[in-house]
């Protein structure tokens, strides 16, 4: 029993008649009959009851016909899903990342993903990059760029780490702390009044732990949980922060704000792409991560990632 026989027996099912099946088909009527004959003869019953007006199923036909379209339509399904491996991937895709990342790439990644991919659909879930990672454990998003903090556990997910990222000490124009000009030691959090957010954040984490293996505790003075309410505050004159230069870039660039590296120790952490084992890595996925890192390379080589010597106080 043959894929091409099925498809010629539902054919003559649909039309009702041998002619117009040979006619919807695009073959002779002779060959349809012996390709039907033959499909009896294999499977030893009758298909088709010929009438004066055509020809009815069968008992055993119309038994044949429910596997048959199913059998079909497999087929069909298993060979569009191959081929579009090797053509444009469509299809919607799911991606998740903190508002520290989002706010530097959403913009760009969503313009050239739209340029790239005008078949697929993006959906963007903006959190915490411990929310990010529950998100991916639960199979919620397909795949995400965060930071891959202490205590901040990343469970058996395929991850690929992207960069290494700076955290610099951020404070409002004015500098009412007198911060000064130079690199900071990171003793100074200390006394500087701080804003920052709660634990278990993995800047927090960062910040509370560098200082803690110099025996101090960071001057905090306000804890705020939202990445732009913060930045705000910062602005206002309020207090210091402690960020990614990538956050705040054009701030600094409009003198906004000032920027100082953190020194003794420096605080940093590694920013990464992971993917759900919950849901299936189809083409979609993998171009889009393709993409991303295609996109985060350009904001490195655009100097839109790390500092250069003239940004600083």
């Amino acid at each position: 029993m043959e894929l091409r026989q099925l498809e010629l027996f539902i054919g003559i099912a649909e039309s009702g008649a041998y002619s117009r099946a040979a006619m919807r088909l695009s073959i002779s009527q002779p060959v349809l009959s012996r390709q039907i004959k033959a499909l009896e003869d294999e499977l030893g019953v009758a298909l088709f009851h010929r009438t004066g007006r055509g020809v009815t199923l069968t008992e055993a036909g119309a038994l044949l016909e429910q596997y048959a379209r199913g059998l079909v339509e497999t087929a069909r399904s298993a060979a569009a899903a191959v081929k579009a491996i090797g053509g444009a991937p469509s299809g919607p895709v799911v991606v998740g990342m903190p508002a520290s990342i989002s706010t530097v790439l959403s913009v760009s990644l969503i313009e050239a993903f739209r340029r790239a991919y005008p078949g697929m659909s993006l959906k963007f879930m903006e959190g915490y990059s411990g929310h990010v990672l529950e998100w991916l454990a639960a199979g919620r998003t397909d795949i995400a760029v965060l930071y891959d903090a202490p205590r901040l556990s990343i469970p058996a997910l395929p991850t690929e780490a992207l960069l290494t990222d700076e955290l610099f000490l951020l404070g409002p124009a004015s500098d009412p702390a007198g911060v000064g000009r130079g690199p900071v030691p990171a003793a100074r959090l200390s006394r500087i009044p701080m804003i920052l957010p709660s634990r278990p954040h993995g800047i927090r984490v960062l910040v509370d732990e560098s200082l803690d293996s110099i025996g101090l505790a960071p001057n905090v003075e306000m804890e705020i949980d939202a990445m732009h309410s913060m930045l705000r505050l910062v602005e206002s004159g309020l207090g210091y922060a402690v960020l990614s230069y990538s956050c705040v870039a054009a701030q600094i660039a409009q003198r906004r704000m000032r920027i100082w590296r953190i020194v003794h120790p420096t605080i940093t952490r590694t920013l990464v792409i992971a993917t759900s084992t919950q849901r299936p890595s189809t083409h979609a996925v993998r171009a889009l991560g393709t993409l991303l890192r295609r996109q985060i390379q350009d904001l490195v080589d655009q100097g839109r990632w790390a500092p250069d010597a003239s940004v600083f106080s």
